[in-house]
Parts: structure tokens; C-alpha cells; sequence
């Protein structure tokens, strides 16, 4: 589940950058919500995960990291591209997704939460 995580990371963080600077060499910051979401939930958190999986694998092999996956890769991306089409079309049709994809997001962040509290012991 470590490198599942870290693998998926570095593919936020290249779209990430690559929105960053598209948005800086058009000087149009319209996307910076989707920039920043996409580095902080898709980089920085999954990157962070996949090393507390990869550091105590007894929390990589459950029903709450597969939820936790899963539910996140559902969510970031279904919420970053409605947010796009809501931003740039205005297309308010969008917002449903925008709030499903926050809400499995949210529930994503949950599971693991509960899978670190429940699995991750010192070693004293």
C-alpha cells in the first residue's frame, strides 16, 4: 500500500507543478483552488501516507487501506475536475460532484485516521 501511495503521489505532483506553471506562464490563477488541492491532498498527503504505510506495514493490510485508497483516488480526482468544469464553464451542475468527491475525501481521511490509531504502536 506504501509505494501504491507514493506512486500515485508523484503523478499528482507532476499534474500539480504542470498546472502551477501553466497557470503562472498565462498569468491566470483562475485554477490556483485545483492547483493547491491537487499538491496538498494528492502530493503531500499521499506521499505522507504511503511512508506511514511503508514504515508500519501492519496498517497497509486491511479493509481501512483499501477504503482509504480508494475512496481518496475516487474523490480527489471526481472533486478536481468538477471544480475545473464548475470554475471555468460555470456549469453549476458540477457542485454535486465538487461535494461527492469532497465527502469521499473526507471519508477517505477517516479510515485512515482510524487505521493509524488502531495500528501504529511504538516499539517500547
Amino acid at each position: 500500500m506504501g509505494v501504491r501511495f507514493l506512486q500515485i503521489a508523484v503523478v499528482y505532483f507532476a499534474i500539480g507543478v504542470t498546472l502551477g506553471l501553466y497557470m503562472s506562464m498565462a498569468h491566470d490563477y483562475e485554477l490556483k483552488g485545483v492547483h493547491v488541492h491537487i499538491n496538498l491532498l494528492g502530493w503531500a498527503s499521499f506521499a505522507l501516507a504511503g511512508l506511514v504505510y511503508h514504515l508500519f506495514p501492519n496498517t497497509s493490510k486491511n479493509l481501512y487501506a483499501k477504503l482509504h485508497f480508494w475512496s481518496a483516488n475516487i474523490g480527489v480526482p471526481l472533486m478536481m475536475i468538477a471544480l475545473t468544469v464548475l470554475i471555468l464553464n460555470g456549469a453549476e451542475v458540477a457542485t454535486i460532484f465538487t461535494a461527492i468527491g469532497g465527502v469521499l475525501v473526507v471519508f477517505s481521511v477517516i479510515m485512515f485516521a482510524i487505521n493509524v490509531l488502531m495500528n501504529v504502536r511504538s516499539k517500547n
